[in-house]
């Protein structure tokens, strides 16, 4: 009788493929296989980031449900796919791939945390993280008596326990940082107090993991788990020992604005690979030991910025979404079936929730919080995400958890990531900051000896030069209190770990971190606005502001208020190329822009940077500009005209006053008609007592100068500003009125700019003088201006830049 063959074994797969000319299948081979899946991954991850972000979901949302979708609960069911892009054989490369990408990004998730944060850690924060680890981890504990006597039948007690324990009482503190700081809640008590809350949780979750993993070894001895435990604990103590000294040595050799030498990198990458070795060798997870060395990195100096930016684009941005689909491929939906497993999912979810927020909030009330924060931070503390997926992922490489349980967690740690930031936009909306009403909104006003507050913004170290040397063309006399600026950079929250490292800077709540006297910071951007204070009599203090993009203007606006300034001033969304033309730098730039003109509490101007006074700080006494107002009436010019007469004062100044008027020959038929929608009597009373105030101030003043230019037509307008392009600075009002600008008033490519800073912009005119276009604070801004910013909006992608 003849003996059953034996089964035989896949072939391991190659790495290469010799090509499709040579008969080899690219997808039977390792390297392309990687490559298929890898793109596959990130396209859908991408687009599902993409469709969540109206409903302010953080990516990990995302990526959890496309590796869902990629493995066997939805894609997967068709086998021929799955075969395909996903066979077995492939899965050790995947699993070795997202790991590998998940070593360093717990590294970087050490970086976020540090220690000394944790040293301060108040008593309500130490009472609230116990309280939202021990309550929820009880009913772990109890929860898992239910599932080993249905699904989880025959699975080690003890390690179950601990498993179901951490995997209901963890805070995921990377995912809470980025919800927080996108909802603007970071800077917040109630932000505060989670985050320190979160930092103390997630410490002590490693911990009851390392227990959990130790316990989860196949040693029959106990003392074996116990060995586990004490090697892990000496690796720790050893790394607190051996690894700072040896970091802060190498952080002291990386100076400022020198790039940071290459073998420290390495070193330090090379050791985060051998301390996840030494742990994976104990037992534990090589995860602990990146993470540990993380933590002890020096989060002071060039060095810890160094390190992310040489892992995190690669790490985050290609090789962690991998961990998500190697999970998708192990949470099969389907085997949820019946009523009692969709009952104990209900089960599970009810008392992940129950347990970390009820436990949050009663210690919250107990250490006097009002009733809305204990609310919002029981939430907050309810989010799970990626560490959640770790406990998971490992629980189910042990043997602790099963296919059904392991769908029923996955599935409970996406929905409570998932309920947490619509939950908290709806209960918790902070009162703004009390402002003072203040009077002084404006450039123009009645007492000029009131100090001038100024509130200046930029994306980039490109912009400096022009603001600095605009701001010393506009410091005014020594007769005045002077000029006060607060110079904010304005910086994207993205996706990136290391934007949570910059918004742990603020410190004041709800507004950006306003670097005080005593803070030293070594940004070179700070160094430049330091220098010109010593230098100048003006007051400056830089900012720091980190937004999302589709929220900056929220920081401009509340800092402006805050400030009480009279003037913000922002970049161009363009920038200007060497044969002169403009090209936009950022689309969502001037949305930013557009917004702020809308919202704005005081007077706003956008400058359009051509390079005032060259690449470098101009000084006091070496001062040569010519500055233009083109005046043609109305709100705007007027605040100009205020602006620019405060410039003249600098005694390196030269002014000159343009005023454009409608040769009295033509003052009628549709111009006439254009005129009287565009222009009240109020208005033109206005401007002639405005121009009749500068015409007494320059019979005492030679450096002001006041010409009137009449034209006929719009022909001869263009040729008459175009006369005046030898200057170094426009001055012009973003919504002029007035006969002659009723003739150019056409549909612009830029709204934002008016119809003069469009004209001035325009590759007919040639000029290499800056322009500032100003718009005056007004409680309701006329209809015009609004729908011209509206109506840019809705056209910006018919714009061709």
């Amino acid at each position: 009788m003849a003996t059953p063959a034996a089964p035989k074994c896949p072939a391991p797969m190659k790495a290469t493929s010799n090509g499709v000319f040579q008969g080899d299948y690219p997808l039977d081979y390792a390297l392309p296989l990687a490559i298929v899946q890898i793109c596959l991954v990130l396209v859908l991850t991408r687009v599902l980031a993409y469709l969540l972000r109206p409903l302010r979901q953080p990516r990990v949302v995302a990526e959890i449900i496309g590796g869902i979708l990629l493995g066997p609960s939805a894609l997967g069911r068709n086998e021929k796919y799955l075969h395909t892009i996903f066979p077995p054989k492939s899965l050790t490369v995947l699993d070795t791939l997202a790991n590998f990408g998940l070593l360093f990004f717990l590294f970087l998730v050490g970086l976020e945390l540090d220690p000394k944060s944790l040293r301060r850690t108040g008593k309500n924060a130490l009472c609230i993280a116990l309280a939202g680890i021990s309550f929820p981890f009880a009913l772990g504990i109890g929860t898992s008596f239910a599932l080993r006597a249905t699904i989880s039948q025959g699975v080690n007690q003890g390690p179950f326990l601990v498993f179901m324990g951490v995997a209901l009482s963890i805070t995921a503190f990377p995912v809470l940082a980025r919800i927080l700081a996108e909802l603007k809640l970071l800077t917040t008590d109630v932000g505060q107090m989670a985050m320190s809350a979160a930092a103390v949780n997630d410490v002590a979750a490693w911990i009851l993991l390392a227990l959990a993993i130790a316990l989860s070894g196949n040693g029959s001895s106990p003392f074996i788990s116990l060995w586990v435990l004490l090697c892990g604990a000496g690796f720790v103590l050893l790394c607190i020992f051996i690894g700072p000294p040896i970091f802060k040595w190498m952080a002291r050799r990386c100076t400022d604005g020198d790039p940071v030498d290459e073998i420290y990198v390495c070193a330090t990458l090379a050791a985060v690979l051998a301390a996840g070795f030494v742990t994976d060798t104990i037992g534990i997870h090589a995860l602990f030991g990146a993470f540990v060395l993380g933590v002890l990195v020096p989060k002071e100096g060039p060095f810890a910025g160094a390190l992310v930016e040489k892992v995190e684009d690669l790490v985050s941005g290609l090789f962690l979404p991998l961990y998500f689909v190697s999970s998708g491929l192990k949470t099969n939906v389907a085997t949820i079936q019946g009523a009692q497993s969709w009952g104990l999912l209900v089960l599970v979810i009810i008392t992940s929730c129950f347990g970390k927020i009820v436990g949050t909030i009663v210690v919250s009330l107990l250490c006097k919080m009002p009733i809305q924060e204990a609310l919002t931070l029981g939430f907050l503390m309810n989010t799970k995400g990626l560490v959640e997926l770790i406990v998971l992922n490992i629980g189910k490489d042990r043997g602790v958890l099963n296919d059904q349980t392991f769908a029923i967690m996955v599935l409970m740690a996406l929905f409570t990531t998932f309920i947490t930031t619509p939950i908290v936009i709806s209960i918790y909306k902070p009162a703004k900051l009390a402002v003072t009403e203040y009077k002084h909104r404006t450039i123009e006003r009645k007492d000029t000896s009131k100090r001038v507050r100024m509130l200046t913004c930029f994306y980039s170290t490109r912009n400096i030069p022009t603001l600095i040397n605009l701001i010393e063309v506009s410091r005014g006399t020594e007769k005045r209190e002077g000029l006060r600026v607060y110079a904010m950079h304005l910086m994207e929250l993205s996706e990136r770990s290391s934007a949570i490292l910059m918004v742990h800077k603020a410190k004041r709540n709800g507004l950006p971190f306003w670097n005080k006297g005593d803070v030293s910071d070594s940004n070179q951007v700070v160094v430049a606005f330091e220098t010109f204070e010593h230098l100048s009599k003006v007051s400056i203090r830089p900012t720091t502001a980190i937004s999302p993009m589709n929220s900056m203007h929220e920081d401009i606006i509340t800092s402006a208020e805050s400030k009480r300034v009279a003037m913000i001033i922002l970049p161009f969304h363009k920038h200007q190329r060497l044969d002169g033309h403009f090209e936009t730098t950022r689309t969502d730039l001037r949305h930013v822009n557009r917004r702020v003109l809308q919202q704005a509490p005081c007077s706003v101007g956008i400058l359009v940077d051509r390079g005032l006074g060259g690449a470098s700080h101009v000084s006091a006494s070496s001062v040569d500009f010519t500055i233009t107002i083109l005046f043609f009436g109305g709100h705007d010019d007027r605040e100009a005209l205020a602006y620019g007469v405060r410039m003249a004062e600098h005694p390196g100044i030269t002014l000159v006053v343009v005023r454009l008027v409608v040769d009295p020959e033509v003052a009628g038929g549709s111009v006439k008609l254009d005129m009287n929608q565009n222009s009240s009597p109020e208005a033109q009373s206005q401007d002639e007592v405005v121009i009749s105030g500068l015409k007494h101030k320059i019979s005492k003043d030679g450096s002001i100068k006041y010409e009137e230019r009449t034209v006929k037509d719009a022909a001869e307008t263009f040729e008459a500003i175009k006369s005046y392009n030898r200057c170094n600075l426009y001055l012009v009002g973003r919504m002029p009125e007035g006969q002659v600008v009723a003739s150019l008033n056409k549909k612009s490519e830029c709204p934002e700019l008016g119809p003069i800073g469009n004209l001035l912009i325009s590759p007919e005119f040639s000029t290499t003088a800056s322009i500032l276009v100003v718009q005056q604070y007004r409680s309701q801004l006329s209809q015009d201006s609004l729908s011209s910013l509206e109506e840019g909006e809705s056209s910006d992608g018919n714009v061709s830049n």
